[in-house]
């Protein structure tokens, strides 16, 4: 954890709680300026990103509701353009358009990145922008994936303001048919196996005629 996060998700309201849980102390040195500022992706955070194909991502509405979304697409698809700078094509769906209309009214918003087999996860806080498809082309087709189908509408472009790996408590292990297929086409090569031996078994043992 860093200075940004402290500064971003730790209010007025949070502190007061922490002190009641007994925890503030602990939290406190992310207030020093000697803290680790927190709100630049690194190595770490680029290879992680670029390795998940969905987040969840969180906005507010004018009326004060959060909304989290899933997006998804093809692996990599949130691409990391600088280290204060994240950005992704936004393909059409249902056409609700509840995020985009969300932003339009407030620029904040809070990604959770997952990678479930691992336990691992990345928590971003950052103000979007949003650009229509028609007014940036070169951007749609820097962030564009050709073996994705989908129109993109518009690019979201995001800002960094903090990070924060998250502790690995409470993460369930879940795989993707993706990342289980090595295993299972090993597992069909067995079975396959076993099966021509029974053949080949039941061959030898078959009482002569």
């Amino acid at each position: 954890m860093a200075r940004a996060l402290s500064t971003i998700a730790f209010t007025p309201a949070v502190r007061a709680r922490q002190t009641e849980e007994g925890s503030r102390e602990a939290y406190a040195p992310l207030d020093l300026p000697e803290a680790d500022s927190g709100d630049r992706l690194g190595p770490a955070e680029a290879a992680f990103i670029s390795e998940r194909d969905g987040f969840y991502q969180a906005t507010v509405s004018e009326t004060g509701w959060p909304y989290v979304q899933f997006r998804g697409g093809p692996r990599g698809f949130l691409k990391v353009m600088d280290e204060k700078t994240l950005a992704y094509a936004d393909f059409r769906g249902n056409r609700q358009y509840i995020s985009s209309g969300n932003l339009k009214e407030n620029d904040r918003v809070s990604l959770i990145l997952m990678d479930y087999p691992n336990r691992r996860r990345l928590k971003v806080w950052a103000r979007a922008r949003q650009i229509d498809a028609k007014d940036d082309p070169n951007l749609i087709a820097a962030l564009r994936e050709d073996r994705y189908r989908g129109l993109p509408e518009r690019a979201v472009v995001l800002t960094i303001e903090a990070l924060d790996w998250n502790c690995p408590q409470h993460i369930p292990k879940r795989y993707t048919l993706e990342e289980l297929a090595p295993d299972i086409l090993a597992l069909q090569n067995r079975i396959a196996d076993l099966e021509a031996e029974n053949v080949e078994l039941k061959d030898f043992l078959k009482p002569a005629t």
